[in-house]
């Protein structure tokens, strides 16, 4: 198998590690800390559809923060 196929099929997997998910969570949470008053930690869900992947993130918040337009 030549380097770029090898270096394809790496890229396109059917699951995220545990890490992974972890990880995009930690730097999710940087966002939705600015917009939301959050409560306990977010989950994902990831699922092979036809057209790639359905991403699946549930947060619970206790409000909405006010936010001001950049000047």
């Amino acid at each position: 198998m030549t380097e770029s196929a090898t270096r394809i099929l790496s890229l396109d997997r059917e699951e995220m590690s545990e890490l992974e998910k972890e990880l995009f969570l930690k730097d999710l949470k940087r966002v939705t800390d600015e917009y939301f008053e959050t409560e306990g930690k977010a989950s994902i869900e990831v699922t092979r559809s036809d057209n790639g992947f359905l991403v699946c993130v549930l947060l619970t918040a206790r409000r909405i923060k006010s936010v001001k337009k950049p000047q």
